[in-house]
């Protein structure tokens, strides 16, 4: 089988198990067998380019950076919904709606109303051709790499019955798992948490790598059809075919044949909605029949067929009666108020995060007020306010520690940030303890076995006290190993004890966490604020850890997306020589040290310590072969225009923003004879 046909082969068959697995829950092959196809395709891809596919699910993993959104203009309007929060403003828009079609028989389509970020999605003989955000309703920002990167999307449709031409309307969105899982990461490296799905999401849509935006997981719901000419009768007929033709339609939409029966789906989902796997805000409200929508047609903002129904936020009201402090992995003391229970959207709440003591001060909460409480971004509990009127005489205030809650480490706090740290990292039992949790998640070293508490009994038996003790369990040291743990909300014990199979699947899984890559074991060593992505970055730009380790300052300034603060945490981790013995050791144990990209042959030095970027076409060099001989001669490529640039290469066709942004920030511009020169000099 020849590349072109090979490579139409793997698209075909990997486009079908995506599609059978996100619209139809069928696993076909495992993961494994998954990623082995798509790093074929990846493969064959980047070797004859010519026979890639604009539906390749490669695409799916991101790699497009783009320092600047195109403007694209829509073809139809994305208007916005006029809103109510009451049942009697329904019933009007009803009385209305009757008036404007002069009596005749209508139905309505009712559904969630979402909240992310309203997606225009183009397709051009059934291959998505762009992705568009909303913007002011008439044109918006061109993210076309950043929506491949859904999963549940489809990149072609295969149905003969699509248009040549038809746009989807759809919402964007992260799912709640996905941003709890972020949050705490971000918490594990020091960085400061999401606000809220919706801002996440819109954060994310917007981000310049589209490698980093795949990593997030996002999702979209499709609702809404437009071709020209129109081939539906009804919105419900569109639904309907959508979701044949593979998009991602919600099932929670329902037709309704008189406002009564709108109001009975609107109390249904007040509390059922907080089933579903993103943040929901209301109920959509539109006319069935396309040829009444147009019948009753448009205001200057918002069309008179349809109306947004929100619910209000749901807030309880409860007594503080205490706080609690949490320490992370970095030392980060977190508040975290206790509750007298409450019923919370269809969960009692009996904790609330209180985040800092600056939110503490802000809020003027003391111990037994009576404070609210609502679910930010409708997942997690948050204080939002105090009842004066009920404040009594047994109120006190909240004395924050000076000294850490676990190990009595006085606290410091850093300029310009708000948490307290205790700076006892190598001796406070939660700060260790997290250390190793880090270690051993999937994003990092990836051994499941050590999960249920057992890292906590091997620290209390005095078997680990550095995650590279680890690699130097025996069978004989954990097998009979047993410990006993009490929940402390429920007081429910439970038992953990170490037999064969357990003690096999440790050591199973400690070996082979040795062919986790040079990114994976970067991010599992926990430098502060060196995330997964951050961790991936440097290491593709260094190469191994040696590179890594003697890095000055400024070198790490040269890394895309590396600012002062994390250059400063690197090199002051791999100056601490007790980190330097750990890296050694976890060397010794069989980690990987080093990016198994194949290293760039060195040509000479004459681009050492210059930095570039291209754009436009050359008649020397495809883009391959231009970045390596950049990277053959010393130089190094950033991912977009800024201070850190040295030279802009410009070839034939540039793209006009890179030029314009380059001219304002006075970076030098060379053309591909300039830069031929400078590697001969």
């Amino acid at each position: 089988m020849n590349p072109q046909e090979r490579i139409a082969e793997l698209t075909d068959r990997l486009t079908l198990y995506n599609f059978q697995y996100y619209q139809n829950s069928i696993s076909e092959v495992d993961d494994f067998t998954f990623d082995k196809l798509l790093e074929e395709l990846s493969a064959l891809e980047k070797q004859y380019p010519e026979f890639s596919r604009p539906d390749s699910p490669t695409h799916r993993v991101g790699g497009t950076v783009s320092k600047e959104f195109a403007t694209v203009y829509h073809r139809f309007p994305m208007l916005s919904l006029g809103n109510t929060y009451s049942e009697a403003e329904l019933t009007e828009f009803d009385t209305r709606v009757q008036k404007g079609l002069n009596g005749a028989a209508y139905d309505y389509i009712c559904e969630l109303k979402f909240d992310g970020v309203a997606l225009s999605l183009a397709y051009e003989n059934g291959i998505l051709a762009r992705g568009v955000t909303r913007g002011d309703g008439t044109r918006g920002d061109d993210i076309t790499a950043n929506v491949r990167t859904i999963r549940t999307l489809p990149l072609k449709v295969n149905a003969s019955a699509v248009p040549p031409l038809f746009e989807v309307r759809g919402e964007g969105f992260l799912p709640l798992a996905e941003f709890e899982r972020i949050n705490r990461e971000r918490e594990d490296i020091g960085e400061p948490l999401l606000a809220n799905p919706r801002n996440a999401a819109s954060g994310t849509f917007k981000q310049q790598d589209s490698g980093a935006v795949a990593k997030r997981r996002l999702d979209c719901y499709v609702y809404s059809f437009l071709s020209e000419p129109e081939i539906f009768q009804t919105h419900e007929e569109s639904l309907v075919a959508m979701k044949a033709w593979g998009f991602n339609v919600s099932p929670t939409w329902r037709k309704c044949g008189s406002i009564q029966e709108v109001m009975a789906f609107i109390d249904e989902w007040e509390t059922k909605r907080y089933e579903l796997p993103l943040a929901t805000d209301g109920i959509v409200i539109k006319i069935n029949r396309f040829d009444q929508q147009r019948e009753l047609g448009f205001t200057a903002k918002s069309p008179r067929w349809a109306i947004a129904f929100k619910y209000k936020a749901l807030a309880a009201s409860t007594v503080l009666n205490s706080v609690s402090y949490q320490v992370g992995r970095t030392g980060a003391v977190t508040p975290v108020a206790n509750l007298k229970p409450v019923l919370l959207a269809g969960t009692v709440v009996r904790r609330a995060s209180l985040h800092n003591s600056n939110e503490i001060e802000r809020l003027g909460v003391m111990l037994n007020d009576t404070v609210f409480v609502e679910k930010g971004g409708e997942i997690i509990p948050k204080i939002t306010g105090v009842d004066l009127t009920k404040r009594s005489e047994a109120s006190e205030p909240i004395v924050y520690p000076t000294e850490c809650p676990a190990c009595q480490t006085p606290l410091v706090r850093k300029e310009g940030e708000a948490h307290f740290y205790c700076p006892n990292e190598k001796g406070c039992p939660p700060q260790l303890q997290a250390r190793f949790e880090h270690f051993i998640q999937r994003r990092a070293m990836n051994i499941e076995s050590l999960g249920e508490g057992k890292i906590e009994m091997l620290i209390d038996r005095g078997l680990i006290r550095s995650p590279a003790d680890l690699y130097e369990l025996t069978f004989e040291k954990l097998l009979g190993l047993e410990k006993t743990f009490t929940d402390i909300e429920t007081g429910k014990t439970r038992i953990v004890s170490l037999r064969e199979k357990s003690v096999e699947n440790i050591l199973t899984a400690l070996e082979r966490s040795k062919m986790q890559p040079f990114e994976s074991v970067l991010f599992a060593i926990g430098i502060r604020y060196v995330g997964n992505t951050t961790a991936e970055k440097l290491a593709d730009y260094f190469g191994n850890i040696d590179a890594l380790r003697t890095a000055s300052h400024e070198a790490l300034l040269g890394v895309p997306e590396v600012g002062d603060r994390i250059a400063q945490s690197v090199v002051a981790w791999f100056a601490d020589a007790d980190n330097q013995v750990f890296v050694e050791r976890l060397r010794l144990a069989g980690l990987q040290m080093a990016t198994d990209r194949v290293a760039v042959e060195r040509k000479g030095e004459t681009l050492v310590g210059k930095t570039f970027l291209y754009t436009g076409t050359f008649a020397n060099f495809s883009r391959e072969e231009l970045e390596n001989e950049i990277e053959a001669h010393g130089g190094r490529i950033l991912g977009g225009v800024s201070k850190k640039l040295n030279y802009l290469i410009v070839g034939e066709n540039p793209g006009p923003s890179k030029v314009e942004k380059a001219t304002k920030m006075g970076v030098p511009m060379i053309g591909e004879d300039e830069f031929m020169a400078m590697l001969s000099s």
